[in-house]
């Protein structure tokens, strides 16, 4: 029987990458294919299975562009809101995911920008590569005790779990934001709060662990419910951010530090960030190591050959 026709419309690792080409009828692209590329050469190789990124924006006219023979679409992400996935399932189109392989990397990304922020990372880098020189008191140029201090987390699914656990080991207290409350053995402990607005006068740490695609959480009027020199981390989404809101919670003093890995315009973010000494930046790398990306990879390729072999998705959306 012959190999699955695939289209590898995104970069991926080179161990994911060979076992694509040894386990299909692969097409690998040089590039990450936006839409249009993708649409042309699924159709040019006549593809079953298409693995997508984030750059390949799939709306409902592309999807309803691909051509019948694709049976199913892998994205080598947790997130998948650059395709209407609502669209490809109306066509018999499967969607699959990556989620649970990249948690603990995004999880210690984002707390590695929580202590960077609270105990200004940027600033003190940025001091030893000018060549440091100058001497500091006792009172020059202090940071934030992350230990012990009260973090709200909003969205407590596998990330953000994964976040109260590190949160736990520095001594915090933690609370939370969901939809819904946990069952007491994921709670872990932690205090729920059902309305948000509530929570934030709280939160002298805020982390964001949820999806885009209910609109903009934080603006100025949440901004202003934080407790003056709050800490807010974000590795979640930009479109979750009214950036404006945070720049001018930043400059103002309201908000004593940020650090972000996700920003609403990618990879043309708004450089008033990069003008901000109190905010430590990152370029949307928290599932950025090799074992986790390898994962990502393979997860997305497992996906594809059980679709493609009549079985069904292991980590269907």
């Amino acid at each position: 029987m012959s190999a699955p026709r695939l289209l590898l419309a995104r970069r991926i690792t080179p161990a994911a990458e060979e076992r694509a080409r040894r386990d299909f009828d692969a097409l690998v692209a040089d590039h990450d294919l936006d839409a249009a590329e993708t649409i042309a050469m699924a159709k040019q190789h006549k593809a079953e299975a298409l693995l997508i990124g984030s750059p390949c924006k799939l709306d409902a006219a592309a999807i309803n562009a691909l051509p019948d023979h694709v049976k199913v679409i892998a994205n080598a992400s947790v997130g998948y809101d650059h395709m209407d996935a609502e669209a490809a399932k109306a066509r018999g189109i499967v969607v699959t995911n990556t989620p649970d392989v990249l948690t603990d990397c995004t999880a210690d990304l984002a707390f590695m920008l929580l202590l960077a922020a609270c105990r200004r990372g940027y600033e003190y880098d940025k001091m030893m590569r000018d060549g440091w020189g100058i001497r500091m008191g006792l009172a020059d140029w202090l940071g934030l005790k992350p230990s012990g201090k009260t973090i709200g987390i909003v969205g407590m699914g596998r990330i953000g779990r994964a976040m109260a656990q590190r949160a736990r080991g520095f001594g915090m207290k933690v609370i939370y934001h969901n939809r819904k409350r946990l069952d007491p053995e994921l709670e872990q402990g932690a205090e729920y709060f059902a309305d948000l607005k509530q929570m934030l006068p709280h939160s002298q740490i805020l982390s964001l662990h949820l999806p885009a695609g209910g609109g903009t959480l934080m603006t100025r009027e949440t901004f202003a419910l934080l407790p003056k020199g709050a800490v807010f981390v974000n590795s979640a989404r930009g479109a979750l951010v009214d950036e404006d809101a945070l720049i001018e919670a930043l400059s103002s003093g309201h908000l004593f530090a940020a650090g972000l890995d996700v920003f609403r315009k990618e990879p043309d973010y708004d450089r008033r960030f990069a003008d901000l000494p109190n905010v430590f930046l990152s370029p949307h790398m928290a599932s950025a190591t090799q074992e986790t990306r390898d994962a990502m990879g393979n997860l997305a390729l497992d996906n594809l050959a059980a679709v493609c072999a009549g079985r069904p998705a292991l980590t269907p959306v």
